[in-house]
């Protein structure tokens, strides 16, 4: 794709248009065993999600381990090929004829992942590492590296002192600000962060967090944040959404879904955050049981097997995503959840987020 196309496209979808958008995303892992190595039962890693993602936001993704989140990160990305769904990155659909390819989608499209040591090459020098995608995409040798000092700069790392430097002289957060540069080499539209801070101090966390807010607004970039911490997501985000077991159950705006949970799992996840306030002491266990095995689902509304307020019809049908009749509806800024409380019954107003 010549380099006028590729400008064309980043500046085709307007303002209103989603940057990204995810229909029906769907990923199972086949186990296979036997004599014949055949596939005997399949591993539901993500199973129908769709959301999308606005211009400029955060939307954060929230759920416990197993629930789906990096697995969506890596199919967005297409370091693993999904088994069914669509996604359109401002309004080209990724990988069909007459839309966008996956090279140029990961050129717009970058990731950071949790592992910063596994992340980087230790063969390589920190400039290396960041100009390497550039000089693949034809920069030339000296504008490439160029660029990565600059963007060493930006990180907040001297490039004179940590230019030449291999990842193991670096300590965490500074091997993690070295893949944020990386990945913002290619000028990305919009940046996946897979548990990004969450191998580090909480003092390089706060530190990291506050170098990701100041880039996202210089370089007017999008952000996917993906993490088990709720306070740093509250923190980040502008929009959250809540998976469990391989789908999407809750989603909406971050004070809404913070200050007024609806669906009984996230009420159970934000009844989990620890608390320092002694009269806020949790006496009862806000969720007990463990995660049904994502082999073999529970029919219905997954949650159903450790819902307090489960009824005959969760175990009958799927819940679909919609919004509260009690509630007023923001077109822009849906509150929808997957759930069929008879207190919170719900009315379809949108396929999805």
């Amino acid at each position: 794709m010549s380099a006028s196309v590729a400008l064309d496209r980043r500046d085709r979808g307007g303002p209103a248009q989603p940057l990204l958008h995810v229909d029906h995303l769907t990923k199972y892992f086949p186990i296979r065993g036997g004599l014949l190595n055949r596939t005997i039962a399949t591993v539901q890693a993500v199973d129908d999600v769709s959301f999308s993602v606005r211009k400029g936001e955060t939307l954060g993704i929230v759920g416990e381990s197993g629930c789906g989140k990096s697995t969506t990160a890596r199919l967005l990305m297409r370091l693993v090929e999904p088994d069914a769904g669509s996604i359109v990155f401002d309004g080209d659909q990724v990988g069909s004829p007459g839309g966008i390819s996956v090279n140029e989608m990961r050129r717009q499209m970058q990731m950071v992942f949790q592992d910063s040591y596994s992340s980087l090459n230790p063969r390589m020098t920190m400039a290396e590492s960041i100009a390497y995608a550039p000089r693949m995409h034809g920069l030339a040798h000296k504008e490439a590296y160029d660029r990565a000092e600059s963007l060493l700069a930006q990180v907040g790392l001297n490039p004179r002192q940590y230019a030449r430097r291999y990842p193991h002289e670096l300590s965490g957060g500074q091997r993690q600000r070295v893949n944020i540069a990386r990945a913002l080499a290619l000028e990305p539209r919009l940046v996946i962060l897979d548990e990004a801070v969450a191998a580090l101090d909480k003092s390089v966390e706060a530190q990291v967090l506050n170098l990701l807010a100041e880039l996202k607004e210089k370089f007017n970039l999008t952000y996917l944040f993906i993490s088990h911490d709720l306070n740093v997501v509250e923190y980040m985000s502008d929009r959250v959404m809540v998976m469990y077991l391989g789908r999407v159950v809750e989603t909406g705006p971050v004070e809404d879904i913070y200050r007024h949970p609806r669906h009984p799992y996230t009420r159970a996840l934000f009844a989990s955050k620890p608390t320092l306030d002694p009269d806020r002491r949790t006496t009862e266990m806000p969720l007990t049981g463990d995660p049904p095995n994502p082999i073999n689902p529970p029919s219905g509304c997954r949650f159903r097997t450790r819902c307090a307020f489960a009824e005959a019809v969760c175990a009958e049908k799927a819940p679909a995503l919609a919004a509260p009749l009690d509630g007023d509806f923001d077109e822009a800024l849906p509150h929808l959840v997957a759930c069929h409380l008879p207190e919170a019954q719900r009315a379809t107003r949108g396929p999805h987020a």
